[in-house]
């Protein structure tokens, strides 16, 4: 079947999805979601399903290339415009629980029904970027069990997303998520003021590229609740890579961080319509096992914003030192879209550090819905003496119940002395059970 072929039937799929009425659509989603799951609403066992349709759109202006000691490529060697239409399909398999026991199998596998762009695994350089290459995988598979108080075990290739995701995380943004071989002991005693503890090893690292690269990875993180004022936490990641390629990744970090900020919607509430969200962090990195280096960097993160009238105005600070190459702060393991900009400019941090100064405006409408979202960023290198440039992004969603979701959004980096001048749109539908 060739790709307009293809796209025909699922077309025709939206369109008549669109005339039924929102009512009928509803009892439908009732009948899945009651057949989907196994006795009780999935408490003991449950068939997963995940559905995700992007379109992903790169433009970069005056491309600088390193083998030209960062002079601009002439115009023949622009990288051209990358369109991407990608789905991603995961399939899940829960198993019920037996005795503390429970299993859990997931597939996952991403189809490129326009494939202009670099995947980075395709070969087609001549493109920008968008990382989502056309592979199937095993995404987890994993065993776990809970029968010892207020603790979990678990086992095998699975999902960590821990704080932030800004140290470990799941990089959710790409088509395909990142997922580790691993053991993972959770306790959470909430007779001892809400304390988690999080303590695990790390043996293998499944990319959102679908490549494997090995590590040795002790993680300790623990959160204590402070009231109704926040959360303290505590942790320790010591990465060592395997892999010669991966040995500047190496490295361990120590920090701390207090927040009142761990999900969209939390604040210190001064009254019924204002709240008030802070955060401040610092950690400490240096060379660890297999780096080439031997360094120590610091890293700074503060965060307040104000709540009011179903608004969220927040302004921040990230920095993450530098004192050359391979001896910068950086996050391998992170969820790093998600920070210093949606164009992913600076998802390596740059030799002379990074500062990150940004401001964000959220808001909901239509009874929860309906999320807005515009953020500025103004970046330089960790002393403010090297304007790196600024970028604007813009996100809109659209929640259908539980299960439907559309999104849109905006990224526009302004190099200054650093990159290239870089523009990405992203338009998707999901349906997740």
């Amino acid at each position: 079947m060739s790709k307009n072929q293809s796209i025909v039937p699922f077309s025709a799929a939206l369109l008549s999805l669109s005339v039924v009425s929102f009512s009928a659509l509803a009892d439908v989603t009732q009948d899945i979601e009651d057949a989907l799951n196994f006795y009780h609403y999935g408490k003991n066992g449950a068939i997963k399903f995940d559905l995700n349709t992007r379109f992903e759109d790169v433009n970069q202006y005056n491309v600088r290339s390193p083998a030209l000691n960062g002079k601009t490529l002439p115009a023949s060697k622009q990288p051209s415009t990358a369109n991407a239409v990608t789905s991603r399909l995961r399939l899940g398999l829960l198993s019920p629980v037996f005795h503390g026991l429970q299993g859990y199998a997931e597939y996952e596998g991403v189809y490129a029904m326009d494939s202009d762009y670099n995947s980075s695994v395709n070969g087609k350089t001549n493109y920008s970027t968008v990382k989502d290459p056309y592979v199937n995988e095993l995404d987890q598979l994993w065993l776990s069990y809970a029968g010892i108080s207020d603790t979990l075990i678990k086992g095998g290739r699975q999902r960590i997303k821990l704080d932030d995701d800004r140290f470990i995380g799941n990089v959710g943004w790409r088509q395909l998520e990142q997922t580790y071989d691993s053991v993972l002991i959770t306790h959470n005693n909430q007779q001892l003021f809400g304390l988690t503890i999080n303590a695990g090893y790390i043996g293998n690292i499944k990319t959102f590229t679908s490549t494997n690269v090995g590590i040795n990875a002790p993680l300790l993180n623990i959160n204590y609740k402070v009231g109704d004022y926040g959360n303290l936490i505590g942790y320790g990641y010591w990465l060592d890579y395997t892999d010669r390629v991966n040995y500047a990744n190496s490295n361990q970090t120590y920090g701390l961080r207090f927040t009142n900020y761990l999900k969209p919607g939390d604040s210190f509430k001064v009254n019924d319509k204002f709240g008030l969200l802070y955060t401040a962090e610092w950690g400490i990195q240096s060379d660890y096992v297999n780096s080439p280096q031997h360094y120590t960097v610091d890293r700074y993160n503060f965060m307040g914003g104000v709540t009011a009238f179903n608004i969220t105005l927040q302004g921040a600070m990230e920095q993450k030192n530098g004192i050359g190459t391979n001896k910068t702060f950086i996050t391998p393991l992170g969820t790093n879209h998600a920070f210093q900009g949606w164009a992913d400019i600076f998802l390596i941090t740059p030799s002379n550090g990074i500062r990150d100064i940004f401001g964000t405006l959220t808001t909901t409408l239509d009874r929860g819905s309906v999320s807005l979202s515009g953020i500025y960023h103004d970046f330089y290198n960790d002393t403010g003496s090297i304007h790196y440039g600024s970028e604007w992004d813009f996100m809109a969603t659209k929640k259908f119940g539980k299960h439907y979701s559309v999104l849109a959004s905006y990224a526009y980096y302004n190099a200054d002395h650093y990159d290239t001048d870089t523009q990405k749109i992203w338009v998707s539908g999901n349906i997740s059970f």
